[in-house]
């Protein structure tokens, strides 16, 4: 299973046991609830920003948005990472994202 599909379900699940909805959800960090959709079901990934909203309005820590079991193993999961992450800028906002929330 793929790295954004795990994401998406690991979102969807955390976001279940906080009773949202995804229109509610999407209201929260501000984005639109098609794209909640998209990203729950492994379709798109979020961006830096959004995954530090989506933290933040789940109310648990960064990391604890890719902590899926082990169905991946940590080096993978931190190689895709990596890879999924496509240029500098993506990686100058991730760092500045997860900087913001330590």
């Amino acid at each position: 299973m793929e790295l954004k599909e795990n994401l998406g379900k690991q979102i969807q699940i955390l976001r279940k046991n906080k009773k949202l909805t995804q229109e509610q959800f999407a209201d929260i960090i501000g984005i639109d609830p098609k794209n909640v959709s998209k990203i729950e079901n492994g379709k798109n990934y979020p961006t830096a920003e959004t995954l530090v909203a989506i933290a933040k309005a789940l109310e648990v820590e960064f990391y604890e948005l890719f902590l899926f079991g082990n169905e991946i193993s940590y080096e993978d999961m931190k190689q895709e990472i990596v890879n999924s992450l496509d240029n500098r800028k993506n990686i100058l906002m991730l760092y500045k994202a997860l900087k913001g929330i330590i």
